[in-house]
């Protein structure tokens, strides 16, 4: 069984899709995720306190900062503006597809967690993630 989902962002950030994935899930199988993109990401994080989010956030913002700031200045591939290699660089750090169990239709995901793209460009973005459930 195969799907993609689209997401709407706004700008960086992680923007949660459990609910999206759990209502299309059934059965018992495995679920991959896959993000159609080189400058965003998926991962599986806390979804209980929105400031594990803006942590997330803060670190790789001062890990990978934007193309203009003089730390950056060695990139080459500034033509799209200074957010976009390091868009590529936090993609290449963070992963882009997750495999996730399926028992009885639904997610086994622990308590607290939660599905999210994560969004390394600053401009709005339709995100395209195809996903397949293996029964």
């Amino acid at each position: 069984m195969q799907a993609r989902f689209t997401v709407p962002t706004r700008g960086p950030g992680l923007y949660e899709i459990t609910r999206e994935i759990a209502d299309w899930v059934t059965g018992d199988g495995v679920l991959t995720l896959f993000v159609r993109h080189t400058s965003c990401s998926l991962v599986i994080q806390e979804n209980a306190d929105p400031d594990v989010r803006r942590d997330l956030d803060a670190f790789f913002a001062r890990l990978v900062p934007p193309g203009d700031d003089p730390s950056m200045s060695w990139l080459t591939h500034t033509i799209e503006g200074p957010d976009d290699m390091p868009a590529h660089i936090k993609a290449a750090l963070l992963p882009v597809s997750l495999s996730i169990p399926v028992a009885a239709g639904r997610l086994a995901l622990g308590t607290w967690q939660g599905i999210y793209l994560f969004e390394h460009r600053t401009a709005p973005h339709r995100r395209e993630i195809a996903a397949h459930l293996a029964h």
